[in-house]
C-alpha cells in the first residue's frame, strides 16, 4: 500500500478533517507503537511500510541496541494513548480513535504473519485497538 493511500484511509477511518491531521496521527501512532514493540520486530514492520511512515518507526527502533531481541518499553493503553495525544497534539480519546484507525490500516498493509507477531507483542489493552478479528485471534 502506498503512503498516500494509507494516509487517506486513516483520514477516512478516524474522521479527520484533513490530510495533515491524518499524517500527524499516523506518525504519532507508528512512533509510539515502535517504542512498545521489540526493536527487531519494529524494524520488520518498518520494512513493509512506505518510506514516510517507516522513518517514524525506524527512528524509535534505531534508538534501541542493534540486537533484534531487545524488548520494547513496557507500558499499557493509558501511556500509549498519552504519548499519541502528545505527539499528535490532541486529547487521549481522540488519540485512541486515531490509533484504532492506523492499526486497521496497518492490518491491511502488512503481511498477516507480521501482524500476528506484532499483536502478540502488545498487551491485551492495546491489542483491543486492533481490528476485531485480529484482536481475538491472539487471545484464543
Amino acid at each position: 500500500m502506498h503512503h498516500d493511500e494509507m494516509i487517506g484511509k486513516v483520514q477516512a477511518l478516524a474522521h479527520l478533517p484533513d490530510r495533515g491531521s491524518a499524517e500527524r496521527a499516523a506518525h504519532a501512532v507508528v512512533s509510539t507503537l515502535s517504542e512498545r514493540l521489540p526493536s527487531g520486530l519494529a524494524r520488520h514492520v518498518a520494512a513493509q511500510l512506505p518510506p514516510g511512515m517507516a522513518s517514524a518507526m525506524r527512528e524509535a527502533a534505531d534508538a534501541s541496541p542493534a540486537d533484534s531481541g531487545t524488548a520494547g518499553e513496557r507500558f499499557g493503553l493509558t501511556v500509549f494513548a498519552g504519548r499519541i495525544a502528545d505527539r499528535a497534539g490532541t486529547d487521549e480519546d481522540t488519540a485512541l480513535r486515531e490509533a484504532a484507525a492506523v492499526l486497521e490500516v496497518l492490518d491491511a498493509a502488512l503481511a498477516p504473519e507480521l501482524l500476528e507477531r506484532m499483536a502478540g507483542a502488545l498487551p491485551a489493552d492495546i491489542r483491543e485497538l486492533l481490528p476485531a478479528g485480529r484482536a481475538s485471534e491472539t487471545t484464543e
